[in-house]
């Protein structure tokens, strides 16, 4: 289980006295449970990816927290990053070294022994359909196979809470297709916490089990595709979601158009 807590985070931009402060996420909150999957769904420069980075101990918040399965990842961030398997949107595979490697050395990272982690890629290549991939230098993978070889190493140490920003971003419809198999036989099959982030409505409404909607850096709203609709009072998720993302907007402009 995953708790966002309130997270705030600003970046100084520009220097000297024309220096200013500037808010990234103003007020990021939301709980993923265990099983199931949960969207972060917002437009870009909403702040998704921020809050992400934080989730994962990359970026420490200014204020608020982030509890992994009891663990606070700011006090803690050895023990919480053991318990997080995470997919960033700059997937960084080295391109000289094969699939095999690639998974290999990021299980030694995390102080796997070097028969444990190969058992584990075997697993990895069926459950991921790569093996054809895994003999083969990854310097001209196509987008699906960087996102398997990206997801295996992310999954090397068989964590329990998933973290994935924005993963279909550049895959064609058949790998989109079977990301999402993986990524429901994970839930359904092993019961893992997983965290989507996207922008695109789509693939939130078919994959997810809770929508945490974010925009201008905070949370506006969270529950199923079906309560959102339904708070929004719409059946319509893509118009729902602009209703509940764009409310003071809407507000402001007298109504929704």
């Amino acid at each position: 289980m995953i708790e966002v807590k309130d997270l705030r985070k600003s970046f100084r931009q520009g220097r000297g006295r024309r220096a200013r402060a500037v808010s990234a996420v103003a007020g990021v909150g939301f709980v993923a449970a265990d099983g199931a999957i949960t969207g972060l769904l917002g437009p870009n420069g909403a702040g998704k990816t921020t809050s992400l980075r934080m989730v994962a101990g990359l970026l420490i918040p200014d204020a608020g927290c982030v509890i992994v399965d009891g663990i606070d990842v700011v006090a803690e961030p050895r023990r919480a990053l053991a318990r997080l398997g995470i997919l960033s949107d700059a997937r960084g595979l080295y391109a000289r070294l094969t699939a095999r490697e690639n998974i290999l050395y990021f299980g030694r990272l995390h102080g796997m022994a070097d028969a444990q982690v190969r058992l584990r890629i075997e697993s990895l290549a069926d459950a991921l359909e790569m093996r054809p991939l895994l003999d083969r230098r990854t310097d001209g993978f196509s987008q699906g196979e960087r996102m398997k070889t990206a997801l295996a190493r992310a999954l090397i140490h068989d964590p329990p809470n998933i973290i994935l920003d924005e993963p279909t971003n550049g895959l064609d419809v058949l790998a989109t297709r079977g990301l999402r198999e993986v990524l429901r036989r994970l839930r359904d099959e092993e019961g893992k916490c997983i965290v989507f982030s996207s922008h695109i409505m789509q693939e939130v409404e078919r994959l997810c089990d809770e929508v945490v909607i974010v925009a201008h850096g905070r949370t506006v709203a969270q529950g199923t595709v079906a309560a959102l609709t339904a708070q929004a009072g719409h059946g319509d998720f893509e118009e729902a979601f602009v209703r509940l993302a764009f409310a003071d907007e809407q507000l402001a402009g007298g109504g929704v158009r």
